[in-house]
C-alpha cells in the first residue's frame, strides 16, 4: 500500500465515525457476487476496452475522498466476481396471463384498470351526494350512465377539447353529434359537479389524518391493479409526472422546470420501452408535523420498484444517491442515474471542471458503484452514477461519451414518453376539485395502459395505421357510450344534432318545389312551452312549435 493511501486512511480514521469506516472496510475487502445483476451483453454503441488490469489498483494510486469524508473512491475499476449467466428477470415481460385472457375487446381491456369494484364505489358515493344536494329531484345513476360519462370524457381528449367549454361540445352547429346523442348537457354537468369517491359525512374527520381521504379507497384499488396486468422489461424508468392544477390542494407542488409549474406531483415507475405505468405514488408533501422528509428520493424509488427483481432502474438527478444504489443491490436491482453536484458522496475531483477539455471524462469506482464526470460542452458537467457498470469504457465516436451516459440516455425517457403521450389526448377538464383531477389522471393512465396491453396482445391490430393510440381511444370512447345511446334510442330527440343541422342547411339552399308555399315570417309562442318564440308551423295543424318539441324529418326538394 502506498504512503499516500496510508496517510489518508489515518486521517479518515480520525475524522470519521467507527460505523462509516467499518462500512468502508467491508465494501473495500469483501467480494460481492454480481451474478444476478450482470450487464446484458455488449453495448450497442462501440466502446473502447476499459483499462482494468489491476485487481485492486487503488492501493497503487492516490484515492479520491468524498466531500463528507465518509467514502473513498478509486480512479481505476475493481475486478468484480461475475457469473457466466445474464441477469434473470423475476417476471416475464409483457401482459400477464390474466390480462391476456380477459382482454377480449377494447372495452374489456380498459375495464381491467377500471373494474366493477371501482365503479361501484363511485356510483354509491355519487348517488349519495346527489340525494344530499338535490333531494328527490336527483335521478339515480347506474353503471351505464357512469360508463357513458367516462366515455364522453375520453372522447373530449380524442377531439382535443380538454379545455373547451362543455356547452360548446353540445352546441347545435359546432358540437359533435355523439355528445348530444349519448347524454343531455345538463346531465353531464350534474354528474361532473356531484361525482364523489368518498363519503361526504366522514371525509372531514379522516382528512385530519389522511390528506388523500376524499379519494383514498378508489386510488388505492386502482394503483394495486397496475402491476397485476403487465410485467415490465429489463429496463425500468422512475420519474415524476406533474398534473397541472392551481386550485386548493394540501399537497400542491411548484416546479419551475415542468410545464404548468404548479400542480399535483406523481412518482411513476414505467417500462422504459413501452412506457407502461407499472406503479404510481402520489407525493403528499411534508408530514403532518411540517418537517421535510429525509432521503425522500431513495424511499420513493424503493416504494415504486417493490416487487421487481433482476431489472435495471434508471432515475433522474433528484432521486439518485449512493445509498439508493446499495439498497437496490440488496433487491437484485441495478441503478443508473444522473447525480446532482451537491451530493456529499461525490469526490471534489469529479465535480471540478477547471482545466478540463470538452469531451473529456473522469471515472471513480468503489466495489459496487461507478461514477463518471463528462464534459459535453464548456462549463457543463454531467455526472452519472451506476451500479450496473464496472468499467471505464467510452464511445469510439467524436463525442467519446462514456458507456454509463450512453445507457442513461437510452432509457431515461420512459416517463417523459408517458407524459407526452397522455398530454396529447388528455381528458382533463377545468375544475377546482383536486379529487376530480386525480380521477381524470386515472382515466388517462388507464386508457394508455389499456392501449399498451391491447396492442401487445393483438400485434396485428391496425398495423398499418400511424395514429394507433388515437384510434384506440376513439373506439374505446364509442364502446363506453354505445349502451347509453341504445337506451336513449326509443326516446324522440329534438332536431339539434350538428350533423342533422348541416343536412337541413344544405337542403335549404336547393331550389324549392313549384307548389310549395312560403313559410310564415311571423313569430309566436310555442304551443307546448310558452317560453320560446318560433316561426316554425306544424304542417298538419298549422300550430306554432319550437325546435325542442318538434319532430322534423329531412327530405330533399325533389321528394314529396
Amino acid at each position: 500500500m502506498s504512503k499516500a493511501f496510508t496517510e489518508l486512511r489515518s486521517v479518515v480514521n480520525d475524522l470519521s465515525d467507527t460505523d462509516s469506516m467499518a462500512d468502508f472496510n467491508r465494501v473495500r475487502h469483501e467480494s460481492m457476487d454480481m451474478s444476478d445483476i450482470e450487464d446484458d451483453g455488449p453495448e450497442t454503441t462501440p466502446v473502447e476496452p476499459p483499462n482494468d488490469t489491476a485487481e485492486d489498483s487503488c492501493e497503487d494510486e492516490e484515492p479520491l475522498q468524498s466531500k463528507d469524508w465518509k467514502l473513498l473512491w478509486c480512479s481505476s475499476p475493481f475486478i468484480r466476481k461475475t457469473g457466466s449467466s445474464k441477469k434473470k428477470l423475476k417476471l416475464k415481460p409483457g401482459p400477464t396471463k390474466y390480462a391476456s385472457s380477459h382482454a377480449k375487446d377494447i372495452k374489456s381491456c380498459f375495464q381491467l384498470f377500471m373494474p366493477n369494484s371501482i365503479e361501484n364505489i363511485i356510483l354509491h358515493m355519487t348517488n349519495k351526494e346527489g340525494r344530499r344536494v338535490h333531494k328527490e329531484s336527483w335521478t339515480m345513476l347506474d353503471r351505464i350512465d357512469l360508463q357513458a360519462f367516462t366515455g364522453l370524457m375520453i372522447l373530449t381528449g380524442v377531439y382535443r377539447s380538454k379545455n373547451e367549454s362543455i356547452e360548446s361540445l353540445w352546441h347545435d352547429r359546432t358540437g359533435r353529434a355523439i355528445f348530444q346523442t349519448a347524454m343531455p348537457v345538463n346531465q353531464f354537468l350534474n354528474i361532473s359537479r356531484i361525482v364523489r369517491f368518498d363519503d361526504h359525512e366522514t371525509t372531514c374527520a379522516r382528512f385530519q389524518k389522511d390528506t388523500l381521504a376524499p379519494i383514498r379507497d378508489v386510488w388505492d384499488k386502482w394503483v394495486d391493479l397496475l402491476p397485476c396486468m403487465y410485467n415490465p422489461g429489463p429496463e425500468v424508468t422512475v420519474g415524476e409526472r406533474l398534473v397541472p392544477f392551481r386550485g386548493h390542494c394540501p399537497f400542491r407542488h411548484y416546479t419551475l422546470r415542468k410545464p404548468g409549474r404548479c400542480g399535483i406531483k406523481l412518482w411513476v415507475a414505467c417500462d422504459a420501452k413501452s412506457s407502461y405505468a407499472w406503479n404510481v405514488q402520489l407525493d403528499a408533501g411534508k408530514a403532518a408535523d411540517g418537517k421535510a422528509e429525509k432521503n425522500r428520493g431513495a424511499r420513493v424509488v424503493l416504494d415504486v420498484t417493490q416487487g421487481l427483481r433482476g431489472h435495471n432502474v434508471t432515475c433522474d438527478r433528484s432521486l439518485t444517491s449512493y445509498a439508493l444504489g446499495k439498497e437496490l443491490l440488496k433487491r437484485k436491482l441495478t441503478m443508473v442515474g444522473a447525480v446532482r453536484q451537491s451530493k456529499p458522496e461525490l469526490p471534489p475531483q469529479l465535480v471540478d471542471t477547471k482545466g478540463r477539455g470538452i469531451f473529456s471524462s473522469k471515472f471513480a469506482f468503489t466495489q459496487t458503484h461507478a461514477l463518471v464526470s463528462y464534459i459535453p460542452r464548456k462549463y457543463q458537467n454531467v455526472l452519472v452514477m451506476s451500479t450496473r457498470h464496472s468499467g471505464a469504457g467510452v464511445s469510439s465516436k467524436v463525442s467519446k461519451k462514456p458507456s454509463l451516459i450512453l445507457d442513461y440516455d437510452r432509457y431515461k425517457r420512459g416517463v417523459d414518453n408517458l407524459n407526452r403521450s397522455i398530454n396529447a389526448y388528455s381528458c382533463k377538464q377545468k375544475t377546482n376539485r383536486w379529487p376530480l383531477v386525480l380521477f381524470f389522471t386515472m382515466l388517462d393512465v388507464s386508457a394508455y395502459n389499456a392501449s399498451v396491453v391491447w396492442t401487445e396482445v393483438n400485434p396485428d391490430w391496425n398495423k398499418v395505421k400511424f395514429a394507433k393510440r388515437r384510434t384506440f381511444l376513439e373506439e374505446l370512447g364509442k364502446a363506453l357510450v354505445s349502451p347509453q345511446m341504445e337506451r336513449r334510442k326509443p326516446v324522440p330527440r329534438p332536431y339539434t344534432c350538428a350533423s342533422d343541422t348541416t343536412v337541413k342547411e344544405q337542403a335549404a339552399v336547393k331550389p324549392p318545389d313549384a307548389n310549395s308555399t312560403p313559410s310564415k315570417s311571423k313569430r309566436k309562442r310555442c304551443r307546448v312551452c310558452a317560453r320560446n318564440k318560433t316561426s316554425t308551423v306544424c304542417q298538419n295543424c298549422n300550430a306554432y312549435i319550437c325546435k325542442v318539441h318538434a319532430v322534423i324529418t329531412t327530405r330533399c326538394y325533389s321528394c314529396k
